[in-house]
């Protein structure tokens, strides 16, 4: 397992006073409850949807489609929009959005976003791929601290398929952890251990309350497709 320091955002908090973020159509024992697996919500509105925005990255996501990789990313960010956003048709594109082969640094195969914050990316690996995931420090420390001496190490190592497939590294900001997690068989294991999906639903929700998200513009339809219906 390796860790490592590099640069990124902050932050904590459910949502903050009035009804902002996502309090518009959940309140907060709704969003701790579903934070915790208790309830299914059900969503508030039907999908809307841009078809200029859906053609103007069509391209992308028929090159990705080409990939060797497309298979495994399709399998994976369906599973992360079905388990990780709250009622992702109502918040669609404007409390988070999808991008297909991002033009930024890194080379992304895919990458989702709310508020400024990037909250998951997939990248390829060979013809497999790995996936990194942002979450609050707190969730991964043995006493919840944000001590970043304080990592459980063990835990990360028993929720993946072999201890050489986890990483980490400490964004800049208080309170977040970036999670590094190779292969299929990893992935899957990480996204569904309950600890790990209660971390990573609450960073989601940590950001999507704080507000509209900055990167509609860049929204794949086509890879929300599968998010929202896979």
């Amino acid at each position: 397992m390796t860790a490592r320091k590099t640069s990124g955002k902050s932050n904590r908090k459910i949502t903050g006073p009035g009804k902002a973020g996502l309090r518009r159509f959940l309140d907060l024992e709704q969003q701790r409850a579903w934070v915790h697996g208790k309830v299914v919500l059900r969503e508030h509105a039907k999908r809307r949807e841009s078809p200029e925005l859906r053609f103007r990255y069509l391209a992308r996501f028929e090159k990705l489609r080409r990939m060797p990789q497309a298979k495994e990313v399709l399998e994976i960010i369906a599973r992360y929009g079905r388990n990780c956003i709250p009622i992702p048709r109502t918040t669609e594109r404007e409390y988070w959005s999808v991008s297909c082969l991002p033009s930024t640094p890194g080379k992304a195969l895919v990458r989702v976003n709310a508020s400024w914050m990037e909250l998951f990316a997939l990248y390829a690996d060979g013809e497999g791929i790995r996936a990194k995931f942002l979450v609050h420090l707190s969730d991964f420390t043995a006493s919840n601290s944000r001590a970043e001496n304080q990592v459980d190490e063990p835990f990360l190592e028993r929720v993946v398929a072999a201890p050489e497939d986890v990483g980490y590294f400490f964004p800049n900001g208080e309170d977040i952890f970036g999670v590094r997690v190779r292969g299929i068989r990893s992935i899957r294991k990480f996204l569904g251990t309950p600890r790990a999906l209660r971390a990573i639903r609450s960073f989601n929700l940590t950001h999507m309350n704080r507000g509209r998200n900055a990167y509609q513009a860049s929204h794949s339809y086509s890879v929300a497709d599968w998010m929202l219906e896979g």
